[in-house]
This record gives structure tokens, sequence and C-alpha cells, in this order.
């Protein structure tokens, strides 16, 4: 028998559906996690395969550990896992946090990922009630800069980061974006 983690909200959206991590997706992650795009989230063509299951074991605990979590999405069409998004908050980031990474380089630029946060954005503030949210960014990557931006985003240059390179962008407030 294998385990599942149980209470994952059921969320979609018109191409996308959000589950759990699963072991099943570390043959989409671990090509990700060892190559040069994964460079803002601290993998890269030097990390190993253990480096790229850590990856997955925290995206799973965190569910367990927090209650919520980063969802992986997946393409309604076909199940294909496209990579993980949604609710964040490690025990030594100042913020929670709503973010994304995308895993299969052919679905960049067609908007899925605008459209996942949309809907994971809401979902943190309708269903988990937070009042705000940030997404840490390196000042590098220009894809999230502008996906951020594309979501309202706006730069908080005073809020404390994750990281102390790394941009802080707040989205809009539960009123502006439930409204």
């Amino acid at each position: 028998m294998t385990p599942r983690l149980v209470d994952i909200p059921a969320l979609e959206t018109e191409r996308l559906r959000f589950r759990a991590p699963q072991a099943s997706d570390f043959a989409v992650l671990e090509p990700f996690a060892r190559s040069d795009r994964a460079r803002y989230i601290g993998g890269g063509a030097e990390k190993d395969k253990r480096h790229a299951w850590n990856i997955l074991t925290v995206l799973a605990g965190h569910w367990h550990l927090r209650g919520y979590g980063t969802f992986v999405a997946e393409l309604k069409s076909t199940g294909q896992p496209i990579g993980s998004m949604g609710p964040w908050h490690p025990i030594t980031w100042p913020e929670r946090e709503l973010g994304w990474t995308i895993w299969d380089a052919s679905v960049e630029g067609t908007g899925l990922a605008h459209e996942a946060m949309l809907c994971l954005r809401r979902h943190a503030y309708q269903d988990l009630g937070w009042q705000t949210a940030v997404s840490y960014i390196d000042p590098a990557n220009a894809r999230s800069i502008a996906l951020a931006k594309r979501l309202g985003c706006t730069l908080d240059s005073d809020a404390l980061r994750n990281h102390p390179d790394n941009l802080v962008f707040r989205h809009p407030s539960p009123a502006e974006v439930l409204a």
C-alpha cells in the first residue's frame, strides 16, 4: 500500500488540475532540478539525483507540517505534471509565499503559470484565510518578474527577504483579488 496525502483541496482551472506531490512526479522534476533552468531555486547541472529527490520530499512534507502546500500542476488533457506552484512557507522565511516553478520547458510562455497562480492566490486568500502574500524572486529571473507584474504584484523594497539578494513582490490584497 502506498500512503497518500489526504485533505488536499480539489482545485482546477480550464487547463490545469492541482494535486499533492507524488513519487511519480520525480520523472519530470529530476531533469528540471538538474538543469540550468533550476538555478533560481537552488538547482543546476552540478546537482545530483539526491538533490532532486530532496526537492520532491520537501514539497510533500510541507503539506504534512503546515496543512497546506505547493501543488503539482498537471495538464488536464494528459495528466502530465508541468511544475509546482502555490502556497509555501518554510519556517525560516519571513512571510508566506505564493511560488511557481515550471518543470517542463515546453509549456513556458503558454500562460499556464498565470492561469495557475490566479487560481492558487484565490485559494490562499479565500480558503486559507491569508491576508497578504509575497513572491520571492531572484533579480535575474526575468520570466518570474514578468509574471509577478502580470499578476498585479508590486515590488516591496521594505519587506524582509528570504535571501538577501531576492526581490520581494507583494500580491494584491484579498479585497482586490476577491472583489
